[in-house]
């Protein structure tokens, strides 16, 4: 009779042991959550020294959690910090292989860094991925990388691609009409570039092509306007300063 109810007693320890582990580990997931959650909302206020902090300190209470990782990577993105960036990106996929957003997030850094090769090879995976709940953004990032890699056919597929998808995804409609300049395609470049315009209206960079376009197509005039829209959107910049050079240039 001893025997049993000491072997009871162990039993009832043994699972109060395993109710009080689960409970603080349960304790801890819901600690982690929280404070990865307080890292984002100072992300989405652009305070990313704070979200830093809190962000390291999710990672110490929950190391497996693919969110906090991919998080991370963007934090360290944002500071330019793109070692630190693809370390977390690759640990947020090593948890979960099929997180998208964090293997289009990795392909972003290897565009940042030009490297355009590991760039497409991250990316493409993606493109017919049905888990990723927004498939122009890789199509997008394929386009410029095969655009910054001179080739200019690709780039247009890929551009196209998105555009089907999200026909107003802006960054789509800037890259294909860059790569219809880049294929002399000029009618075709001047009018994506303003239907671009009409969804981006405050976007220097922008019309910097337009006026690329525009010249191009022979209409100087519009060209001159589109030039100096770049100034009064941006005028201590460099990009502003580019184009008070083409002005000059085309003016007598």
């Amino acid at each position: 009779m001893k025997q049993r109810g000491f072997a009871w007693l162990l039993l009832f320890v043994f699972v109060i042991s395993l109710l009080s582990c689960a409970a603080n580990m349960e304790k801890k997931r819901a600690q982690a959550k929280a404070t990865r959650e307080l890292g984002e909302a100072y992300m989405r206020q652009g305070d990313y020294t704070a979200a830093l902090r809190e962000l390291l300190k999710a990672e110490s209470l929950s190391p497996g959690d693919h969110l906090v990782q991919n998080d991370l990577g963007l934090i360290y993105m944002s500071k330019f910090r793109y070692d630190l960036a693809e370390t977390h990106f690759k640990k947020a996929i090593q948890i979960k292989p099929d997180y998208a957003a964090a293997k289009n997030n990795l392909g972003t850094v290897y565009l940042a860094t030009k490297d355009w090769h590991s760039a497409i090879k991250t990316f493409k995976p993606l493109e017919g991925s049905l888990l990723y709940a927004t498939p122009h953004y890789p199509l997008s990032n394929l386009g410029l990388a095969y655009y910054s890699l001179g080739n200019y056919p690709m780039a247009e597929e890929y551009y196209l691609r998105a555009l089907d998808i999200e026909p107003n995804f802006i960054i789509a409609l800037r890259g294909l009409g860059r790569t219809y300049i880049a294929l002399v395609k000029i009618p075709q470049a001047v009018s994506v570039l303003e239907r671009a315009a009409r969804e981006a209206p405050a976007w220097p960079e922008l019309y910097m092509d337009m006026g690329e376009a525009y010249k191009l197509a022979g209409q100087y005039t519009k060209a001159l306007l589109a030039y100096n829209k770049v100034s009064d959107l941006a005028p201590n910049s460099e990009i502003a300063e580019q184009a008070r050079e083409e002005i000059s240039k085309m003016q007598p």
